[in-house]
């Protein structure tokens, strides 16, 4: 098993004869629990390998290996798969236009890295934080969940990338019995960067801690919502991720060529002028992406797409196979999980940009509505339609805040909810650790601003 990421692939670079990608890469992973004081998951390990993906006259071939040995063979291996292909598809395709752009970004940290025995007993002190402060929980849960993803990348045209994208996450769940059953909820602190950049000591978390306690016991006493469309406000993590499911997975080139919605909306009005969503590629004003993504596994350089530019739909998000069907350049959205996974059209940093308006403001200006905070789990289908559940947000009444409220959902067209947009925060909020299930599994960025919009609420 490969231990490292071979770093120097350019000297294979004469092996490379066809139009090829060459890619070593090593996922490493940490993940610990501890439920009610009992640890119930320990678990550090990593996959690394080889990959090299081969065209063919419009055929691509793939093959991968653990061993570190056998790059010739993988690339040969790679090449028979598209040759045999090309034979039964025959599609005759030129090559692709030649890219050949250079990145070496690394977000490790500098500081000197911790034990697992260390970062264990650091978990282990939030939750003894969590028991001592707060008897009365029937149930708690905190979990760490690490990743690194370190790889370099060649291709023939002579593009390179070395790229070490860490994202650590700290995740507390709260829950406490009443008499219509358990409540819980949950909150999440961390983002990009590993274990000793995002967490100094438990202390810094307690605050966060003792907030979300205090969203449990008012949920704990709260209502179920009234059913029916009402004037919500939905917090960044709501719109984020109605962005990323319901409108950005209908804008991945290769789900409109399969028959999403938006194949037919291009050009078109399909939310406020309000509402402008881009998939970002590395940075935001001025600011790092929960995971940013300098050159994608095609060796692209990866550009922010604007989805949706003041309401109207621009773009979709494409690989150089997509890009060349409808005549346009590739945006840098082909990614890959691990190093025995093919580049798929995957979403980066998927958002609402900013507007003008306070969360307060928009708050005050519904006289009777929901402001939602926190989503759970949901689906969309690829007519934008959607249905998610909700775990924490409050009534408002008269413009203020009111009773929390018992989980929900909330479902609808999201091109429909966004041409209801009204408000849009001045903020961007990003979640700490998105992951998206398309095929394979891979993390994301996700979040933006508080959007007032018309939304169908279930009830009880």
């Amino acid at each position: 098993m490969v231990k490292l990421v071979i770093k120097n692939l350019g000297q294979y670079s004469p092996h490379l004869a066809q139009y090829t990608e060459l890619r070593s890469q090593e996922n490493s992973v940490l993940n610990i629990a501890y439920v009610k004081g009992n640890l119930v998951q320990n678990v550090k390990q990593s996959t690394a390998g080889i990959s090299a993906r081969v065209f063919c006259r419009g055929s691509f071939g793939f093959a991968s290996s653990a061993d570190a040995t056998a790059i010739t063979e993988v690339i040969a291996a790679a090449s028979r798969n598209a040759e045999f292909l090309d034979a039964r598809e025959n599609k005759g395709r030129a090559p692709f236009t030649p890219d050949n752009p250079h990145t070496e970004r690394s977000f490790g940290t500098k500081k000197a890295r911790l034990t697992q025995g260390q970062i264990m007993a650091f978990v282990r002190e939030i939750d003894a934080y969590i028991a001592k402060t707060y008897p009365t929980l029937s149930s708690r849960t905190v979990s760490l969940s690490c990743i690194d993803m370190e790889k370099t990348l060649v291709t023939s045209d002579g593009a390179s990338l070395y790229s070490l994208l860490p994202r650590s996450n700290v995740r507390v769940s709260l829950s406490v019995d009443t008499t219509g059953g358990p409540v819980e909820v949950f909150e999440a602190a961390g983002g990009l960067g590993q274990f000793e950049d995002n967490f100094t000591s438990p202390e810094a978390l307690f605050e966060t801690i003792d907030k979300l306690h205090a969203h449990l016991i008012r949920k704990s006493e709260g209502v179920y919502p009234t059913a029916g469309t009402k004037e919500c406000v939905l917090d960044a993590a709501l719109a984020g991720i109605l962005a990323h499911e319901a409108i950005g997975h209908t804008t991945e080139a290769d789900i409109v060529l399969g028959g999403s919605v938006a194949g037919d909306y291009l050009g078109r009005l399909v939310a406020s002028p309000l509402i402008t969503l881009v998939d970002l590629a590395h940075t935001f004003d001025g600011k790092d992406c929960p995971m940013p993504i300098y050159i994608d596994d095609e060796g692209t350089a990866a550009t922010d797409l604007a989805i949706i530019d003041h309401g109207v739909l621009q773009g979709f998000m494409h690989n150089k196979q997509s890009a060349r069907h409808f005549g346009v350049k590739p945006t840098g959205n082909a990614r890959a999980y691990e190093y025995f996974d093919e580049p798929l059209i995957r979403m980066r940093n998927t958002a609402i940009l900013p507007g003008t308006s306070r969360v307060a403001d928009m708050i005050a200006s519904i006289d009777d509505g929901y402001y939602l905070m926190k989503p759970s789990n949901g689906q969309a289908d690829t007519t934008s339609e959607f249905m998610f559940g909700v775990v924490l947000g409050y009534e408002i009444k008269g413009g203020k805040l009111g009773r929390g409220i018992r989980d929900l959902t909330i479902s609808g067209v999201a091109f429909d909810v966004l041409k209801s947009v009204t408000m849009v925060s001045d903020d961007m909020k990003w979640s700490n650790g998105g992951m998206c299930g398309k095929k394979q599994l891979i993390p994301v960025g996700m979040g933006g601003p508080a959007i007032k919009c018309k939304i169908n609420i279930g009830g009880r």
